[in-house]
């Protein structure tokens, strides 16, 4: 399995298999803390071989500098079959994520899991207007 994208971003789209994202970011700023961002998404899009036919769980959880997690922990899973004339397949991924609640400022990451082992991460700061 290969991660073709992964990014944090303002919206997303996946329109007959066409994966689009909007105001792709990795900071916020802001007055004060805590505070609510009213929506973001993650745009994902993976690329499985024909050995890796089957289903797959799909785990992104967000964590600060400290462990402690914020947000919620988007977990769902795909089954991928692949006809016997493709080599790999892609499968494009759409996670809303609205009224995300910031406790503090600083630095947070955003992990991917496929089948339970983390496969990439994203940086978010939340930084001091």
């Amino acid at each position: 399995m290969n991660v073709e994208i992964f990014s944090l971003c303002d919206g997303t789209h996946n329109i007959q298999g066409k994966l689009s994202l909007i105001g792709a970011f990795d900071s916020i700023k802001v007055k004060e803390v805590p505070f609510v961002h009213p929506h973001c998404a993650i745009a994902l899009r993976l690329r499985f071989s024909k050995a890796e036919n089957g289903r797959h769980s799909i785990k992104v959880d967000m964590f600060d500098k400290d462990g402690e997690r914020m947000g919620p922990e988007l977990d769902g899973g795909v089954v991928v079959k692949i006809p016997k004339e493709k080599r790999s397949t892609s499968v494009n991924l759409c996670l809303g994520i609205n009224n995300l609640k910031v406790e503090k400022f600083g630095r947070y990451k955003i992990n991917l899991l496929i089948d339970g082992k983390k496969v990439a991460s994203l940086p978010l700061a939340i930084e001091k207007e």
